[in-house]
């Protein structure tokens, strides 16, 4: 009985306590926000909003560079075209002015002087000759135009260093006595040689104490490189394969052939022979 009197007791303290009024809430308390139902609705709409705009810039881009291709392609077929209507229009009056006009080569070349007039020649009688001399003729023909063409090739010299050079030669001469060296009245000096040759170097015995430059040696290595890469190429365009990949069993490119073939035919029933041959265990 006295532990419900104590029951009795806190119950109605409880729900005194439960039933009591909240306090009312500060004014400057901030609500708490519950977020709406639709806010992710919302959310999804926004980023296939920004979807699709990304994409309509997209294509717009697309198209921008497609129209600016096309445009660029016809601004070149339309240059081409133009550039040849007008090379036939002023061939069409070449030739109409040719025709009027008997005289019509003689007075066009009253524009021109002597001077231009011989170097159009001997650049028109080159042209001939180089166009002449491409098929070949025989090796000391193609020695010479290779000889010609790198010496066309060849860098500029350097006059500086041929002046220090060939003055400090000189220098050395004339200590050794080879040379002689005289003063004129107007103070001017030079040297003379036992032929009379002014400011020339004496020939010298080669003693084989030279050696190049770094330069020097960095051309030579590159056109032999260069030379070395024009045989190649020259030998693959003639359809020619590198000799160095697997038995040479040949001496040149028709016996090569001829072997290749015969491997073709024969080589399922010498196969077993040549095998034996190299292990050393034929009868």
């Amino acid at each position: 009985m006295a532990d419900t009197a104590d029951t009795t007791d806190v119950k109605p303290h409880i729900d005194q306590t439960m039933t009591e009024p909240s306090a009312p809430p500060s004014p400057d308390a901030k609500p708490h926000s519950t977020p709406p139902p639709n806010d992710s609705k919302a959310a999804l709409a926004a980023r296939m909003a920004r979807f699709k705009t990304l994409q309509a810039a997209k294509e717009s881009g697309k198209r921008a560079t497609e129209r600016s291709v096309r445009e660029a392609t016809d601004r070149d077929e339309r240059r081409a075209r133009l550039t040849k209507l007008t090379d036939l229009h002023e061939k069409a009056a070449y030739k109409l002015l040719k025709t009027d006009d008997p005289d019509f080569e003689r007075k066009r070349n009253w524009d021109y002087t002597v001077a231009e007039s011989e170097s159009w020649d001997k650049r028109q009688a080159k042209k001939a000759r180089s166009r002449d001399g491409v098929a070949f003729a025989d090796f000391r023909a193609e020695a010479n135009k290779v000889y010609k063409r790198q010496v066309r090739q060849m860098t500029k010299v350097d006059m500086e260093a041929y002046a220090v050079e060939k003055a400090d030669k000189l220098q050395r001469q004339v200590t050794a006595g080879v040379l002689t060296l005289v003063e004129t009245d107007a103070g001017d000096v030079y040297t003379v040689d036992k032929l009379g040759r002014v400011n020339t170097p004496a020939d010298e015995t080669y003693n084989h104490d030279h050696r190049p430059s770094k330069e020097a040696v960095d051309r030579l290595v590159g056109d032999l490189d260069k030379g070395e890469r024009q045989r190649l190429k020259a030998k693959a365009a003639r359809g020619g394969i590198d000799d160095d990949a697997g038995d040479v069993t040949y001496i040149n490119q028709k016996n090569k052939l001829f072997n290749e073939k015969l491997a073709r035919f024969y080589n399922k029933y010498t196969s077993e022979i040549r095998e034996s041959f190299e292990r050393g265990t034929a009868i």
